[in-house]
């Protein structure tokens, strides 16, 4: 198993990845696509050609940045996958001032060994205009 930032991620690959591991539905191919596309960070990692991890970064390139959908495909959970993807990216936007991400409770020791600590910031959510 290789970790990649190299190789160029396909929508298909990370739509795959989503339906296994039930996450947004709702995105489409055209809509992964437009986020692979769009200049910030992806990685992903490949085992027999197929993607079974994948993590992106959204950010403003000084300031602030979130690291976003750190997913790993069930099948090679606790190898260490999500937690050399966060180092990477951490690694690679070490010139940003703060690094974000959003994890459920149990993921929270994992980050917090990557040197992520916990707020009491509330989050909030506002959800854009809903297609069709």
């Amino acid at each position: 198993m290789l970790l990649h930032c190299e190789r160029k991620i396909d929508a298909q690959s990370v739509r795959n990845l989503y339906d296994h591991v039930g996450w947004w539905p709702q995105r489409t191919l055209a809509d992964i696509n437009v986020v692979l596309n769009s200049g910030d960070a992806a990685i992903g990692v490949w085992a027999d050609g197929r993607l079974v991890g994948f993590a992106r970064v959204v950010s403003d390139g000084k300031f602030r940045a979130f690291i976003e959908d750190v997913v790993v495909h069930e099948d090679f959970r606790h190898r260490g996958i999500a937690s050399k993807m966060s180092s990477k990216l951490a690694d690679e936007l070490s010139h940003i001032e703060t690094i974000t991400l959003f994890c459920g409770a149990e993921l929270v020791p994992l980050y917090q060994s990557r040197g992520f600590k916990g707020t009491r910031q509330v989050v909030m959510h506002r959800k854009g205009a809903q297609k069709g």
